[in-house]
């Protein structure tokens, strides 16, 4: 049995063709919207692939989505799988020298891309000797910087809606763009059978996974409407784009927003009545607490159902501010990444107290780094997942040497977050190592005095990092933003706040309050940032 990801797609179309598959609603812009029933996206898409077939781009070759959220998104990568071209996704956010190494790094053929970008892709473009074959989405370019590109609508007009395309593969690849505050981004490359399992839950991630191809349409013909999935964080991003593609799975919809607007988000979610809203930790839910205290206030969420976090821990208080407004919903803490996938979801007992302790699926253990073998309970190691993972990081023989290994018949895939086990398998997941502050000998994992931080009734967000110490090696360090009209905290509060909540040596000696902490788009720490912001800091006593 053979999984691809876009045979599975395509037999969940012939299943729901007339059912509502994707709707793009721009309200920060021109406040257009769009709706696609699953047959209209599948035709849509099958132009696209055409029209990159006809282009030159051959199967195995590499296009990049240099995109904002929006129908264009999606259809584009829906393309690439039916065409058995890869898809690679590009950080929006990046600048001409970043952007010329992910477009150097992945060896792209073609890119597709925002009208908004025009300048940054004019400077970077002829930089990167494979790349041949750009697509405009968006107003026609008029400045004389504006790149040679097809206009999309043009090349979706011209293009076959047919389907025949020739046989895929479960070997066709699908890569995740994964870092960059730490270091240069990192290309993880997915066999597509294995992002299925791993990734998709193997088309049912709360239940089991589908003994065939073919079960994953007769579950959706059997089954009924009624699933909005809504990934609120950009698509460019795994985790949103996994989102969609598991609501594609069920054949239920996927609702979208061009960027993130917290007032918007909530009009959506009571317009369109969704039940799962996907997001990355308390920097997208507290715009949505502090609108639903305010101006939108009495806002309708009863079909909510969950709320799932991936990429940052939703912090307790956070969540209980949420859960008062929202009584009825149940808010996840999803435990993951680009190069595993999914592992597991936070105990109800996980906070400050007992740490971040996650329930995990049988393919995650806690590793010895340097033998690969389980840890004893209560002792720390590397959180490491098997079967179904990543072949590797693309252009990246020494990296994937250090993070992928092989034991007995099995890939294993070794991730950088340190953690413990208890005797009943529930993971203690203590932060990334790279992150870990060293200070006198001591390990202070960021996210731990992060929690910490934010139960602070003054702090809005928080990042900790290592500020440099000639006696200690480092010191831990505070970076707070405050809560709109909060008086700054001294540091013995913060001190003192924290000391009810962490050890001794796990206290901030350091506090450094800033307008606003710096994350990318999905709400993901910028712990690089973090560190040049402490790094001033003078040496505090003792």
């Amino acid at each position: 049995m053979e999984y691809n990801l876009a045979d599975l797609f395509e037999s969940v179309v012939d299943a729901v063709p007339e059912r509502e598959a994707l709707v793009y609603l721009d309200h920060p812009g021109t406040g257009a919207e769009r709706r696609l029933t699953y047959a209209e996206l599948d035709t849509a898409a099958n132009r696209i692939a055409h029209h990159l077939i006809e282009a030159g781009i051959g199967a195995g070759e590499h296009l990049g989505l240099h995109l904002y959220n929006g129908i264009e998104y999606l259809q584009t990568v829906l393309a690439c799988l039916k065409a058995r071209i890869v898809p690679v996704n590009v950080n929006y956010r990046y600048v001409e020298e970043e952007l010329v190494y992910l477009y150097r790094d992945a060896d792209l053929a073609a890119l597709v891309f925002d009208a908004e970008f025009d300048e940054r892709v004019a400077a970077a473009a002829p930089q990167a000797p494979r790349l041949r074959h750009l697509v405009r989405v968006g107003q026609d370019a008029t400045g004389a910087q504006a790149p040679e590109a097809v206009a999309f609508a043009a090349a979706e007009a011209a293009g076959d809606p047919g389907r025949g395309f020739p046989p895929r593969s479960p070997d066709d690849q699908f890569i995740i763009y994964t870092g960059g505050t730490t270091g240069m981004p990192k290309g993880v490359m997915w066999r597509q059978e294995d992002l299925f399992f791993s990734g998709l839950g193997g088309g049912a991630p709360t239940g089991e996974p589908v003994k065939s191809p073919q079960e994953l349409a007769e579950r959706v013909a059997a089954g009924g409407e009624g699933i909005t999935f809504f990934p609120t964080p950009p698509l460019m991003h795994g985790t949103s784009t996994l989102t969609a593609f598991i609501g594609f799975n069920f054949g239920q919809r996927v609702v979208v927003h061009r960027k993130f607007v917290p007032h918007e988000v909530l009009r959506t979610i009571e317009k369109e009545k969704v039940t799962s809203v996907s997001l990355v930790g308390d920097a997208m839910l507290r715009p949505l607490i502090d609108a639903l205290k305010g101006p939108l206030k009495g806002t309708d969420c009863s079909s909510m159902f969950s709320v799932s976090s991936s990429g940052a821990v939703m912090s307790d208080t956070v969540r209980a501010e949420f859960q008062a407004l929202v009584p009825t919903v149940m808010l996840l803490n999803n435990f993951g990444s680009s190069e595993s996938g999914f592992n597991g979801t936070a105990t109800a007992d996980s906070g400050p107290e007992n740490g971040f302790r996650v329930r995990v699926n049988s393919r995650t253990a806690v590793v010895d780094p340097a033998t690969y073998e389980p840890v004893s309970p209560g002792e720390p190691g590397r959180i490491a997942q098997r079967g179904h993972v990543p072949l590797g990081y693309y252009n990246d023989p020494r990296k994937t040497a250090e993070t992928f290994f092989r034991k007995g018949e099995e890939r294993w895939v070794l991730l950088g977050d340190m953690a413990t086990v208890d005797a009943e398998g529930i993971v203690t997941v203590l932060g990334r190592g790279s992150q870990c502050i060293n200070t006198g000998g001591e390990k202070v994992y960021p996210e731990e005095v992060e929690q910490a931080l934010k139960a602070h009734p003054d702090v809005y967000d928080a990042l900790v990092a290592g500020a440099p110490d000639a006696r200690w090696g480092s010191q831990v360090a505070a970076v707070v933003q405050l809560r709109e009209g909060a008086d700054p905290p001294s540091l013995d509060d913060v001190q003192a706040h924290c000391r009810t909540r962490l050890a001794g040596y796990k206290i901030p000696r350091h506090l450094v309050i800033t307008p606003q902490i710096r994350r990318s788009p999905s709400g993901k720490a910028d712990y690089r940032w973090a560190r040049s912001v402490v790094a001033p800091v003078r040496p505090a006593d003792g």
